[in-house]
């Protein structure tokens, strides 16, 4: 991909994410990796989302040095890094302080699959990471919080490309996928749930959930081989 091209898509995808209302001000951060050249674009640190140019858009190589840009990337960029290199199906992340994720994250509570809706788009409960050490706050906190995620995908057994989602405790979410429209769409989803399982919980907060049977069968139906919802590309 151009590294044009990749600026575009990643300021795109933050204007999508500020339109939708899961970014205000400078709140969260989105990148892209062109997995052929290696090159990272991410948002530059301390820019509002509302005034973001792709002009503006950092390039990094994966030890996060700067290619290309004015700016100093995001403060984030260490837990990208982490994460790209940890789950290779990953092409696009998004990191969000959306009010529901977020709220669901700093109660220290992974999300659970309580019907279709989140069957949908998410194989299983969306796990939370548990809470970082002193060590880990103190250190390269950055790239601690990427290892954290990594930790609890492989704790848990998580497969990133069925659950592209975590919550951090006490932080927030980040939803990733193959490319920018499915990790944006993803992180969107992930904040609408996180609402629908709020509301859910109020009602009844015996609430049972949907069980693995629906869970995997809304799941599949439109993810893997055997997927059969929507329209073929015939």
């Amino acid at each position: 991909m151009e590294r044009e091209e990749l600026k575009e898509r990643v300021c795109r995808a933050h204007h999508e994410l500020k339109d939708r209302g899961l970014m205000i001000y400078t709140w969260g951060n989105v990148s892209m990796i062109d997995r052929e050249s290696g090159e990272i674009a991410i948002k530059p640190s301390g820019i509002p989302c509302e005034r973001l140019m792709p002009s503006d858009i950092v390039v990094v190589d994966m030890q996060g040095n700067v290619i290309e840009g004015k700016y100093k990337p995001s403060s984030d960029t260490p837990t990208h890094l982490v994460l790209y290199s940890a789950f290779a199906g990953a092409n696009c992340i998004v990191h969000t302080h959306s009010t529901y994720a977020t709220a669901w994250a700093q109660a220290g509570k992974a999300l659970p699959c309580l019907g279709a809706t989140h069957a949908d788009c998410f194989c299983g409960s969306v796990p939370c990471t548990r809470a970082m050490s002193l060590r880990e706050i103190n250190g390269d906190y950055e790239s601690e919080t990427g290892n954290v995620i990594v930790e609890t995908f492989a704790s848990k057994r998580k497969d990133p490309t069925l659950m592209p989602a975590v919550l951090v405790a006490c932080h927030g979410p980040f939803a990733w996928g193959a490319d920018d429209e499915e990790a944006v769409y993803n992180a969107v989803v992930l904040e609408e749930i996180a609402r629908m399982s709020h509301i859910t919980m109020q009602i009844n907060p015996q609430c049972a959930g949907a069980g693995r049977p629906l869970m995997e069968r809304h799941f599949f139906r439109k993810h893997g081989k055997g997927a059969y919802y929507g329209q073929s590309e015939e």
